[in-house]
């Protein structure tokens, strides 16, 4: 069983951004990471706001992307944005992306409480950049003792793989925002 960490990217997404967000969190991630990197500080926190108090009507928690938003007490940053920080991550729960074993071990020592590790499969959202793969995930699953989720271009054919290579589950982005069904998708990746 995995858990699955949703990603926006309102750009991709197949009907009005917020309507979306609700159909997601209503079928019972483990979080959503609002990853809108475009906006600006006060067009994010207006929409982490709005997002938060959607995923908050499903218990699902809501976690800013490089962004520290008051009264939201997750956060997910870049290994470098966390090495400017370590003293901030004390009251918070922290994410950090990571793109090798050594930035894991450094990051669960500055105190994150999960990585995200990619990317592991093919995917659209870094077109010409090979894959990092499996033995990667596996080195960094192993190089540490938080919850590590992959990314990039997991889907229901290959999550099993995701989760034997020690993996805690996947953050899964453009496909929850382009399908039908997000809750289906879900359930098929679980």
């Amino acid at each position: 069983m995995s858990d699955i960490i949703c990603v926006t990217n309102r750009k991709l997404c197949c009907e009005d951004f917020l309507q979306r967000l609700e159909k997601i969190a209503k079928a019972s991630p483990k979080a959503v990471i609002l990853r809108e990197h475009d906006l600006s500080d006060k067009d994010y926190t207006e929409l982490a706001l709005k997002a938060a108090e959607i995923c908050g009507k499903y218990g699902v928690p809501l976690i800013p992307h490089s962004h520290y938003i008051p009264g939201i007490d997750y956060v997910q940053l870049k290994i470098a944005e966390l090495e400017e920080n370590s003293g901030m991550n004390d009251f918070r729960y922290t994410g950090v992306s990571v793109h090798s074993p050594q930035e894991a071990v450094k990051a669960e020592e500055l105190g994150a409480d999960f990585l995200i590790a990619g990317h592991i499969f093919e995917t659209d959202c870094k077109k010409g950049l090979p894959p990092r793969g499996l033995d990667y995930l596996r080195s960094v699953c192993s190089a540490v003792d938080v919850p590590v989720y992959g990314i990039g271009g997991i889907s229901p054919e290959n999550i099993a793989l995701v989760h034997s290579a020690g993996a805690a589950g996947a953050c899964i982005m453009s496909s929850l925002m382009t399908c039908k069904d997000p809750e289906e998708l879900l359930a098929s990746l679980k």
